[in-house]
């Protein structure tokens, strides 16, 4: 009577839900107009700009534990990679794993857990750099942004390294408008706060921060002050050959210039809470909080986050004085020089089923992937 609870979720396409069959593809865009998790809707859409995608992202519903003994709730994980797609892929692969092997050992979701989670995808990953170093050196100049929502009990979780973002539409009862409020914190150097925070952990380098073509970059490298990966600027005994010169630092540093600690915050859902913008920093280049709550807002669920993606090309066509359409026509990699990849995640909160505890529930699996991955081989 069990077993056909937990068969997996089958999508309207006829498509199981977690391969890469699991939605369309339209040139560079892939997308899934509409989905169910466990607690309402969701929509996806992913873009390509650069020559290999390096974006990832997935959603995953139903048991946060591999025995399916301990906390349920949703997953959600987007992954903007920088330098290549290995960090990235790498994070898709393993980072929910580690999570639900220790939501399994302790029986419950929290902040500790989800460090740990990210603790160890760290440690994985650069233990990969490692062994791959003489082969593949360029490996330790690969990373990623980590943004993570999990809804679980009643609570979403927040937790970041980088600077996607994500943003809630609430609505505000006395106006009956739908608002933006920001939920997760980011690590670029362009933000005062974070030049800051690094001056303060490397108060002896005054070239800590360096601002390049009116870009604040750390070390004049990187934008980003916290990643997962990026060996070449947390352990010292990868800056140097046979890593490409261009990546490597004329002094020897001591400890490490990046973090990968998530910043993570808790929210209590509210049956004001409407839905989630899950997106990479691709879309927010392009449209500000309130401008993607607004499109959530006025338009149907179905294709919402394709919606979003479009507005956000819309907008890149404008700053460079071209249509749409043309812009449509650019390749991937040429792609790059006008729209960064952009993954968009909406997750739309039914309020009556997170008070409901259901005996079983469908799980769901779902990653998303670039239009046209001819080129990645």
């Amino acid at each position: 009577m069990v077993k056909p609870c937990w068969r997996p979720f089958v999508d309207g396409d006829g498509n199981r839900a977690g391969g890469r069959g699991s939605g369309r593809n339209d040139g560079l865009l892939w997308y899934k107009d509409l989905g169910n998790h466990a607690l309402g809707d969701f929509s996806i859409a992913v873009v390509q700009a650069n020559s290999i995608l390096e974006d990832q992202s997935q959603l995953e519903s139903g048991a946060l534990s591999p025995d399916n003994s301990g906390p349920r709730g949703t997953f959600i994980g987007v992954y903007d990679g920088h330098g290549g797609p290995e960090a990235s892929r790498f994070i898709n692969d393993n980072l929910f794993s580690n999570l639900k092997t220790l939501a399994a050992e302790h029986q419950e979701i929290s902040e500790s857990i989800i460090k740990k989670a990210f603790a160890a995808t760290e440690e994985e990953f650069l233990s990969l750099v490692k062994t791959q170093w003489l082969r593949k050196a360029r490996m330790a100049s690969v990373g990623s942004c980590c943004l993570v929502g999990i809804i679980c009990d009643g609570f979403l979780y927040v937790a970041n390294v980088g600077d996607s973002r994500v943003v809630l539409g609430r609505l505000e009862r006395s106006t009956n408008e739908v608002t933006a409020m920001q939920l997760s914190s980011e690590h670029n150097a362009n933000i005062e706060s974070v030049r800051d925070e690094l001056q303060s952990l490397h108060p002896n380098d005054p070239q800590i921060v360096v601002l390049k073509h009116n870009v604040w970059r750390v070390k004049g490298l990187i934008q980003v002050s916290r990643s997962i990966g990026d060996a070449y600027l947390k352990n010292a005994d990868f800056n140097r050959e046979p890593l490409q010169s261009r990546f490597r630092l004329p002094e020897h540093f001591q400890k490490p210039i990046l973090g990968s600690e998530p910043s993570i915050s808790v929210h209590k859902l509210h049956r004001e809470d409407r839905f989630l913008i899950f997106a990479s920093d691709g879309l927010w280049e392009h449209l500000s909080n309130q401008e993607a709550v607004d499109i959530v807002q006025a338009y149907p669920r179905k294709g919402v986050a394709r919606r979003l993606v479009k507005a956000a090309l819309c907008q890149a066509a404008k700053k460079r004085e071209m249509r749409y359409d043309d812009l449509q026509k650019i390749a991937q990699g040429v792609r790059r020089h006008f729209h960064d990849d952009i993954t968009v995640i909406v997750v739309f909160i039914d309020f009556q089923l997170i008070k409901m505890t259901p005996n079983c529930s469908f799980p769901i699996s779902i990653r998303g992937c670039g239009g046209d991955r001819a080129s990645d081989n």
